[in-house]
């Protein structure tokens, strides 16, 4: 997260002069656990979310649907399985945008009403309309259908508003040939072919869902490998599975031009600058996401914002307006939802004087990269730790020789942990197929208290597990240590 400049100091005015002690602006993670976090403080609370849309991004178009929606591909896919009856297995036969959504549409609603329970346990207002600043304390409030409108005011503020698909305006978005990320949900079929213009961490994603359903992807990016800030094994390892399953790579190309085509089979055409032409039944143009402050008026409130609509903010979350704080993705890096919730918790906590000892949402924490195969990761790569000057040395263990691994049919998988040839401490751990996401926690709770690859080795793992994983790595790389 960047750093802002001296906050503007708040006008000196009685807390009990305003309707709220705090208001927050959008009700994803972040905000949901400022709220709360506040009202356990014993504050006045309102939280604020446009109609049908509570839970922001992440419940309804980013994470939770985006997860879930991968859940169905492997499941009706038989992908899962493939390891074991082959590469033509398939759950159903002919899968459609229905099947997939019926079951993202269930956790959604889910999720929805679990939040509407905390808010309404914590005593937190919910407050359904479209926000924007009157001036630094007072947000002006309209109602979805635009025919009610009214105006509250806040001790406190913290924008919690979450990031919206970036996009290009030369070219031609329909919502179902030419989409972003934010639309899949809203997709009426599921395309035979589709080219994902951006290779980040959602393009890969949903290409790789796509490719498990039998859909044939390009994907295309400037950048000359896929996922470059991986440890270049794992995103190597994925690479291959992905051409595996018929992804075709054009990578360090650059898109000179969409178009869409009236009445044509492939009705998507996307020109490089290269001079290739490709054609689809569809496009997903992944770039990137910028702020979602477009509508908010933030020069009312004098809170800075850069060139993508991201909010600047210094340790405490704090905006260059002294009274206005920022958490989640709105900031920017590292944008996961995990340390979202703690950056909520954390600037509402220094907003009403709560002093914390220690930082939230910096060092050392895991990612989950949910494609196909799941990835998770924490700590430095080996091209990060040899440009430090860092000795190291690695342990790795493959799924296909666990038995867990072999059960599952997972024959690709690989945990890999990057150790300290001086003292063996745990460095990193780097891990590639089923369950890797979960998996990434021990060797979270190891690093955290400067553990060594010797708890690995002495430790007994249930059978058969992929945990076990952990245990051949370290025995693997106690061995190389011998030579």
């Amino acid at each position: 997260m960047s750093k802002s400049t001296a906050p503007i100091p708040s006008p000196a005015t009685v807390a009990s002069h305003y309707d709220y002690d705090l208001i927050v602006i959008g009700s994803g993670p972040s905000g949901q656990r400022a709220a709360i976090q506040a009202a356990k403080l014993g504050k006045q609370v309102a939280i604020i979310e446009r109609c049908r849309t509570i839970g922001g991004v992440c419940v309804n178009t980013g994470t939770i649907p985006s997860k879930t929606f991968r859940e169905a591909v492997l499941h009706l896919s038989g992908f899962r399985e493939r390891g074991i009856y082959g590469s033509a297995y398939r759950v159903k036969q002919d899968i459609t945008i229905d099947d997939l959504l019926y079951r993202v549409q269930q956790v959604i609603r889910s999720e929805v009403d679990v939040i509407r329970n905390h808010m309404a346990r914590n005593r937190v207002d919910l407050i359904e309309a479209i926000a924007s600043f009157i001036d630094p304390h007072t947000i002006d409030l309209v109602s979805a259908t635009g025919h009610g409108r009214r105006q509250i005011s806040g001790e406190k503020i913290i924008i919690a508003c979450g990031t919206e698909a970036a996009k290009d305006g030369h070219i031609p978005f329909d919502g179902q040939h030419i989409f972003t990320s934010d639309d899949v949900l809203g997709l009426q079929q599921i395309p035979r072919s589709i080219i994902v213009v951006g290779a980040g961490v959602i393009g890969v994603e949903y290409a790789t869902m796509f490719a498990a359903l039998g859909v044939r992807v390009t994907i295309v990016d400037k950048r000359p490998v896929l996922l470059p800030f991986l440890d270049h094994e794992i995103s190597a390892a994925l690479t291959y599975v992905a051409q595996q399953n018929n992804v075709t790579m054009r990578l360090g190309e650059e898109v000179a031009e969409v178009k869409l085509i009236a009445h044509a089979s492939k009705p998507c055409e996307v020109s490089l600058k290269s001079g290739k032409v490709l054609h689809a039944d569809a496009v997903l143009y992944s770039i990137g996401r910028v702020g979602a402050t477009e509508q908010l008026a933030l020069d009312l409130a004098q809170v800075h914002a850069d060139d993508r609509r991201r909010i600047t903010v210094n340790a405490h979350f704090q905006t260059n307006v002294e009274h206005i704080y920022a958490v989640g993705d709105v900031i920017g890096f590292p944008s996961l939802a995990s340390t979202s919730y703690e950056q909520g918790r954390a600037a509402a906590r220094h907003a009403f004087g709560v002093q914390e000892d220690h930082a939230i949402g910096i060092g050392v924490f895991p990612y989950g990269i949910y494609t196909v195969p799941e990835i998770s990761t924490i700590g430095k790569n080996e091209d990060e730790l040899t440009a430090a000057g860092i000795p190291y040395e690695i342990g790795k263990a493959n799924y296909r020789e666990i038995a867990r691994g072999q059960i599952i049919g997972d024959r690709t998988g690989v945990l890999k942990l990057i150790f300290s040839p001086v003292d063996k401490r745990l460095l990193a751990v780097h891990i590639l197929g089923e369950g890797a996401s979960e998996l990434i926690h021990i060797g979270q709770a190891v690093m955290a208290h400067n553990g060594t690859i010797d708890y690995f080795a002495d430790a007994v793992f249930n059978y058969p597990t992929l945990a076990e994983c952990y245990k051949s790595a370290a025995l693997d790389g106690l061995n190389r240590l011998q030579y």
